[in-house]
């Protein structure tokens, strides 16, 4: 069995065609996990006209490359993407960052925010090309309001007892932080090496107020992680009703893009779905 499904499933071991190794996997991740899992993929096809860019935008002490895994499903359907690097030092310029992507690109466009790449999107999404945004644990500010105003409306969640500054006045979250609070369902090797290659985050960047917010007038996602330990759940649950959003739940922490990339490809293919036209 080598479908996406046993890979994800088993990614910490050599995927197997033999019966012994589907039985362990089921063992081993429950009968739940293991049968979600299924369902995902086998319902996680594109529409056979895709026309629909997807601009997938990361998340604060995090680059590009966090979308790595969903990026590689996505490409497996089919779907053209564009991952930003924002240099997360201001909303001001990870939104020229995003504006810069999206003029490169031609036809209708879901853009994706991961984390703090919610507010980007709330801001940037602002484009006639963006046709749905796709929310991942992340921020969706109202007009005039700040990423931290929408932090300090819930009790803080463990992550932010580990966020310091660094010499030269920015943030960085802690190699702890990492490992028990953002990324604790991901292998503890695999935390180290976000925290090795986290930027730092600007100083004002959480209480920049957006401008604008596209998500008032377009088809809005939502994937919620249920066990967020980074941005809270009860605020993640909050906005996607907010929005009128169309949501799903996982039991994943803050990086469910790396821990459960499937599930989260499969809501963005949901999104490609409904703004590609033949």
């Amino acid at each position: 069995m080598t479908s996406e499904w046993l890979l994800v499933l088993t990614r910490d071991a050599t995927a197997s065609s033999s019966n012994f190794s589907v039985a362990r996997s089921f063992l081993r991740h429950g009968a739940h996990h293991f049968l979600s899992a299924m369902y995902t993929e086998l319902t996680m096809t594109a529409s056979p006209s895709i026309n629909a860019t997807v601009v997938l935008v990361h998340g604060a002490w995090a680059d590009a490359s966090s979308w790595r895994s969903v990026i590689s499903l996505l490409q497996k359907q089919g779907v053209s993407v564009v991952a930003v690097q924002n240099p997360t030092s201001s909303l001001l310029a990870d939104v020229e960052a995003t504006h810069h992507a999206l003029n490169q690109i031609d036809g209708p466009v879901v853009l994706a925010g991961h984390s703090w790449g919610g507010t980007v999107i709330t801001e940037a999404g602002d484009d006639p090309k963006v046709k749905a945004l796709v929310f991942v644990a992340a921020f969706a500010p109202n007009v005039g309001q700040s990423t931290g105003d929408q932090v300090a409306a819930h009790p803080a969640p463990p992550g932010l007892g580990e966020v310091s500054t660094d010499r030269s006045g920015s943030y960085m979250m802690s190699v702890n932080g990492w490992i028990n609070a953002v990324a604790p369902d991901l292998p503890e090797q695999d935390a180290r090496v976000l925290a090795a290659t986290q930027p730092p985050l600007g100083a004002g960047t959480f209480a920049d107020k957006v401008s604008k917010a596209a998500w008032a007038n377009r088809r809005n996602w939502y994937v919620i992680s249920t066990e967020d330990r980074a941005v809270s759940v009860e605020l993640q649950r909050e906005l996607a009703k907010k929005l009128n959003a169309r949501t799903t739940e996982l039991k994943a922490s803050h990086m469910s893009l790396l821990s459960q990339p499937a599930a989260v490809a499969s809501a963005i293919l949901d999104a490609v779905s409904e703004v590609s036209v033949a």
